[in-house]
């Protein structure tokens, strides 16, 4: 459904992004993984089409979304911002449907009441309830989740999200992705996520994608990508990898960090590079 075939990216001085190729099977979830600054945020606002490439596609189910205007890609892939500036005084409701805009435009916008993919996507999310509550009066977990259903109200099949337990507590991340896991079964979503929590992406995503310094570094199952090299050649620490007991799904043990220059690019390729 989602190809980045060969993408380049840069800033005036600083290439971002150097030839990325990916691909994003239709109801997948695939997590974004790498320090900060490797350029995974950039790769999400491409997917969205709210950012050209320098050079190379970005495709969604064939079509080039360079050519598309903004609203015509949002009405195909919604993206969650890492983050947002609060608006004083807006209700839950008056939050969520601002997702609407790409589908029913400026005038469409003016008419009152919730349609029924606004009253979906809050019912989805649980935060039916809130809805006439003042946004800047929720907690960080519960701000997040009704952001959650602004993106669900673009009703759109792809959903890429940028750090969403950002600033969340154990308990709201958890919440967060499990809810995240439960909407794309349901709704047969495709999902891109920016996730700086290792252990989730190891635990929630069907694949890991890890990108430095601009490039994809690893590509597979989690399974088979998050190792020792892992945590080495990407992240620049020592460390173990075992198994979870109970779910298998790989757990990170970091030992102390590693200077670069000391890390052996063939070791990491050998061990994690799959396609």
């Amino acid at each position: 459904m989602l190809r980045v075939a060969g993408v380049g990216f840069g800033y005036p001085g600083r290439q971002v992004l150097d030839g990325v190729e990916l691909s994003v099977r239709a109801g997948e979830l695939v997590a974004l993984v790498g320090l900060n600054g490797c350029g995974k945020s950039t790769l999400l606002r491409l997917c969205a089409g709210l950012l050209r490439p320098t050079s190379g596609q970005v495709l969604l189910g064939g079509d080039d979304l360079a050519r598309l205007s903004r609203r015509a890609a949002a009405r195909r892939v919604a993206l969650l911002h890492q983050s947002a500036p609060a608006v004083p005084g807006m209700t839950v409701r008056q939050l969520v449907r601002q997702g609407r805009y790409a589908a029913r435009g400026p005038l469409g916008m003016l008419r009152d009441g919730d349609d029924a993919v606004c009253a979906r996507a809050l019912a989805d999310v649980g935060v039916a309830g809130w809805a006439d509550r003042p946004v800047d009066a929720l907690s960080g977990g519960e701000r997040q989740r009704v952001r959650l259903a602004m993106a669900l109200a673009q009703d759109t099949r792809v959903l890429l999200l940028d750090e969403p337990t950002t600033y969340l507590d154990l308990r709201h991340q958890l919440e967060v992705m499990r809810t995240v896991v439960r909407l794309r079964e349901e709704r047969g979503l495709t999902v891109l996520m920016v996730l700086h929590d290792l252990g989730h992406a190891a635990r929630f995503a069907d694949r890991i994608v890890a990108l430095r310094d601009g490039r994809v570094a690893a590509d597979g199952p989690p399974g088979r990508v998050v190792t020792p090299g892992l945590l080495a050649g990407v992240f620049g620490v020592a460390g173990r990898v075992g198994l979870d007991p109970e779910g298998g799904w790989p757990v990170c043990y970091p030992d102390h960090p590693l200077p670069f220059e000391t890390v052996v690019e063939r070791d990491l390729q050998n061990e994690n590079h799959i396609h």
